[in-house]
């Protein structure tokens, strides 16, 4: 099993504004992708475990409800500018 990498997510909900987290959860863009996209397909929250929000240094869990997310960015902190878009 490869080591999971850092990501970036940003979730964009239709009011209010975009929440960038750093997870650790997953073992790149892909399954991140694919995790975010079942969550959003069975109408549940997604649960990330290895979480870092803002410039808090600790790692924590969080709960995300998707139900008024319009979009979502996962892309490796180096490449933030470019990333894939669910």
């Amino acid at each position: 099993m490869p080591d999971n990498v850092v990501l970036s997510i940003r979730f964009h909900p239709v009011a209010g504004e975009d929440v960038y987290v750093m997870s650790g959860d997953f073992a790149g863009e892909p399954e991140a992708l694919e995790a975010i996209a079942r969550a959003l397909d069975e109408r549940r929250s997604l649960v990330l475990t290895r979480t870092r929000y803002g410039s808090e240094t600790d790692v924590n869990g969080m709960v995300v409800n998707l139900a008024n997310v319009v979009s979502v960015r996962v892309s490796k902190p180096e490449s933030i500018e470019a990333g894939q878009y669910l």
